[in-house]
């Protein structure tokens, strides 16, 4: 895959049994290295960001906020520094526990190379959930929409310098996980496009399970699906239009 782009590969040396899947990553994808992944828990690392208990934007989100997902946002943040210092046009950014399609994946950034700019942000999901607003490019059973109601996770994505530029600018305060937060284009000022049929796959559960998702009691997890239902409902009020 020579499509002209850098790769970085979150991942926290303590997480040994992700260690062996972040290095077939890097192996699989154009000019990658593993990229250390923050400790949310390590005061020290999470210092450049201020944190706010879900009440910084519309609608208010209505979870604390995790350790772990903390940390997430704050490696995404740091990669995002990365581009806008080192000048890096396009990068695509994956965590630890993603599993690609060699030749899926070949086509993905076949197709994305002359058409992902430093403007860009491109979700490459592993789940096909997200509606079109407009279906951008087909080719080879790939199809780059814009999504009506931008997907969450953020286990592979292609970012231009320009869209790291814009997203930096807004999160020096959060309140919200990153997937989350991108969702709020109204807030980022960033479009998020989404290339469906790539292929990819989240193997958390087989390399040691999530780092971020934890087993609640039955009556918390009802009132969690609750509070989910009725956020995402408010969501649903900011759908995207335009990816200009």
């Amino acid at each position: 895959m020579h499509c002209g782009m850098r790769t970085f590969v979150i991942h926290m040396t303590a997480s040994t049994a992700r260690r062996p899947n972040a290095e077939r990553l890097c192996a699989s994808l154009p000019d990658a290295e593993l990229f250390e992944a923050v400790d949310g828990k390590d005061p020290a690392q999470i210092a450049d960001v201020q944190l706010f208990p879900g009440d910084l934007y519309r609608p208010r989100y209505p979870f604390p906020l995790r350790p772990a997902e903390i940390g997430v946002f704050a490696s995404h943040r740091r990669i995002w520094r990365k581009l806008v210092d080192e000048k890096i046009d396009r990068a695509i950014i994956t965590e630890d526990d993603l599993r690609i399609d060699p030749c899926r994946m070949a086509s993905a950034l076949e197709m994305l190379d002359p058409l992902a700019t430093p403007d860009h942000y491109i979700r490459i999901p592993v789940k096909q959930r997200e509606d079109a607003a407009r279906t951008l490019v087909k080719q080879n059973g790939l199809r780059l929409i814009l999504p009506k109601v931008i997907g969450l996770q953020c286990v592979c994505q292609v970012v231009g310098r320009r869209a790291a530029e814009r997203l930096l600018a807004v999160t020096d305060q959060i309140d919200r996980p990153v997937d989350t937060f991108l969702q709020m284009h109204w807030v980022t000022g960033q479009p998020i496009l989404s290339l469906q049929g790539s292929g990819n796959q989240e193997v958390a559960q087989e390399i040691g399970g999530s780092t971020i998702q934890a087993s609640p009691p039955l009556a918390d997890k009802l009132t969690r699906e609750f509070k989910r239902a009725a956020y995402r409902r408010k969501l649903y009020q900011h759908p995207q239009r335009s990816a200009a």
